[in-house]
């Protein structure tokens, strides 16, 4: 899996913001990856980048009902 989630730095620091603030989970960050492969792969993009990470932080904060 780090080989296919390969993060640049932006999008690593991101990623850890939103584990610290919304405090997530080991499985969550795998989970966040794993989301924004899936949304790199429907843009047709090679590497994931920070608005794939943003995108699935996102839907993670509302299935956890951040934003309700």
């Amino acid at each position: 899996m780090r080989r296919a989630c390969e993060l640049d730095p932006p999008s690593r620091k991101l990623l850890t913001h939103a584990i610290d603030r919304l405090a997530l989970s080991a499985r969550a960050h795998d989970r966040v990856l794993k989301v924004s492969r899936t949304i790199a792969d429907l843009a047709g993009c090679e590497r994931i980048e920070s608005g794939h990470v943003a995108e699935a932080v996102q839907y993670r904060a509302l299935d956890r009902g951040y934003f309700r």
